[in-house]
């Protein structure tokens, strides 16, 4: 005889404290409590050392499809051979993809469940434009190495779950442009790393300052 029995879950108490927090590609995340989680495809040598050989791989594959070319007599077009060392080295190129896909995972969980365990009582992030972001080829490969959708996926069923609330600033919310001091609303260039503020003198780091707009933002609407 088996029998199951569901025992739900109790709630964390929650503290009063109000996150806002800013995805960018320097860093992963920046908190509004001054907490920065640094972009680990930067910063860790074994995702280098990985990208690196995967790097080799890629080019012994492409130097092999080349040798192995022959051209149609009748088409006139090109046919590569796929032969049993470039079938051996696409295997050890997937191997990589899927480590590294796995690390970069596993710092999203870890981030995700560092914020979450501080027991908030709301969180606020943007309602960020993926696709519009992944059209800038300047910037289109950090974004999809970071996986930034996966972490906000994460941070939200994590923080819903112990009863936090989790709120998405929508896309018009000019969290870079706002003064977090005054108010004001200042254009900002991409490569413009520093908030000055022409009408208090305020000065902040440009990601700081919008999680501090995005915490502002859950504070009003809360106490709406």
């Amino acid at each position: 005889l088996t029998f199951a029995v569901d025992i739900p879950k109790p709630k964390k108490q929650l503290t009063d404290e109000i996150i806002g927090i800013d995805l960018g590609v320097k860093d992963t995340a920046i908190c509004s409590n001054e907490i920065v989680y640094k972009n680990i495809n930067k910063t860790s040598e074994t995702i280098k050392r990985l990208e690196k050989r995967k790097k080799r791989y890629q080019r012994q594959i492409s130097r092999k499809y080349e040798m192995n070319k022959v051209i149609n007599p009748d088409t006139g077009k090109p046919k590569f051979i796929k032969t049993n060392n470039i079938k051996k080295l696409e295997a050890k190129t997937k191997r990589i993809d899927r480590r590294l896909q796995n690390i970069r995972k596993n710092y999203n969980h870890q981030i995700s469940r560092e914020i979450v365990n501080r027991c908030p009582k709301a969180i606020v992030m943007e309602n960020l434009n993926i696709k519009g972001m992944m059209k800038n080829k300047h910037l289109s490969k950090a974004i999809q190495q970071q996986n930034l959708y996966q972490l906000k996926t994460f941070i939200k069923y994590k923080a819903e779950s112990q009863g936090s609330n989790f709120i998405e600033a929508p896309r018009t919310f000019k969290s870079t442009q706002i003064c977090s001091n005054c108010g004001a609303v200042h254009k900002m260039n991409l490569n413009q790393r520093t908030y000055k503020c022409s009408e208090c003198g305020h000065i902040e780091d440009r990601d700081l300052n919008a999680a501090h707009n995005l915490e502002n933002y859950g504070t009003n609407l809360l106490q709406a």
